[in-house]
């Protein structure tokens, strides 16, 4: 990890956790519902989506409150998603960053309505920011509404229930994958240009990006789940194999999947550098995503 991208971790990661913590604490709810909610939170994780938000907001020199609040919520919203696809009905796993998962502490119900809660927080913390025009809520609201709905992380995760029973060919796994991964990763990436102002052909060239890397971040999952550690991953290594689920490695081989780790994460880079600004927190951000070992 390059210096200017640690310290940029260092110095943001904790405002981020801030935000999502006081976000949760403040939430009139069962104490019961919001140990649960702060469980799954406090666990851990890169909060690389968030870092995202962040990143973008720099390369316009645009960081501000709000920024950390988008940040909060995509983490939000991505922590739902990891308590229901652990859950025993979905992918039915036992440990999450290094813990065991939420259903596992709380019981399956609890856990279900922890997510729930987590997902429609969400919405609520956007619609009520400060300094914030009502068109650009709205935005926000409609991109995040379709990222993490039926449009696009929902939608992957029944493409890829469904996927389980065939083996897949590739341009079916990178449809699953753009929406079940990149579709979040895509509006912390958009979601920063949106606070930021930017304009059209910016968003554009940045989706472009967000595409790529979100491509480039599922297959490096993939490689990992084959050459990590349950203890380096802090999951279950070896999951994708024993469910016989389609992956990048199991349909391209090991080295196939490597080569196409690479493509999609120059074709990204070359993507940013169409952009005016100082690009290199994303690049190295982009370069974390492909070399990082959990």
């Amino acid at each position: 990890m390059t210096t200017t991208l640690k310290q940029f971790m260092e110095t943001n990661i904790s405002k981020i956790d801030h935000e999502i913590y006081e976000i949760v604490e403040n939430v009139q709810a069962p104490e019961q519902l919001k140990e649960a909610m702060h469980y799954s939170l406090k666990a851990g994780g890169k909060r690389i989506r968030p870092l995202f938000v962040l990143a973008v907001s720099a390369l316009f020199n645009n960081i501000k409150k709000e920024s950390y609040t988008v940040g909060a919520v995509i983490e939000m919203i991505h922590t739902y998603s990891l308590i229901h696809d652990d859950l025993p009905s979905m992918d039915d796993d036992d440990l999450r960053r290094g813990k065991p998962t939420n259903h596992v502490v709380f019981g399956e119900a609890l856990a279900t309505l922890a997510g729930d809660a987590l997902n429609t927080l969400s919405f609520g913390v956007l619609a009520r920011m400060d300094d914030v025009t009502p068109a650009v809520k709205v935005e926000l609201i409609n991109l995040l509404s379709v990222a993490a709905g039926a449009e696009g992380m929902v939608g992957g995760q029944v493409l890829d229930i469904d996927g389980e029973a065939r083996q897949l060919n590739l341009e079916e796994l990178e449809k699953v994958h753009e929406n079940k991964t990149g579709a979040l990763l895509r509006f912390s990436i958009e979601s920063g240009a949106v606070l930021a102002n930017a304009t059209e052909e910016e968003r554009k060239i940045l989706v472009e990006f967000a595409h790529h890397i979100g491509l480039a971040f599922q297959i490096q999952d993939d490689i990992l789940d084959i050459e990590g550690t349950s203890e380096q991953l802090g999951k279950t290594a070896g999951k994708d194999i024993a469910s016989q689920k389609s992956t990048y490695p199991a349909l391209l081989t090991l080295e196939g999947a490597k080569r196409k780790l690479r493509e999609h994460y120059e074709i990204a880079i070359a993507s940013l550098e169409k952009l005016n600004g100082d690009i290199t927190l994303l690049k190295e951000l982009a370069q974390y995503i492909v070399l990082r070992n959990k």
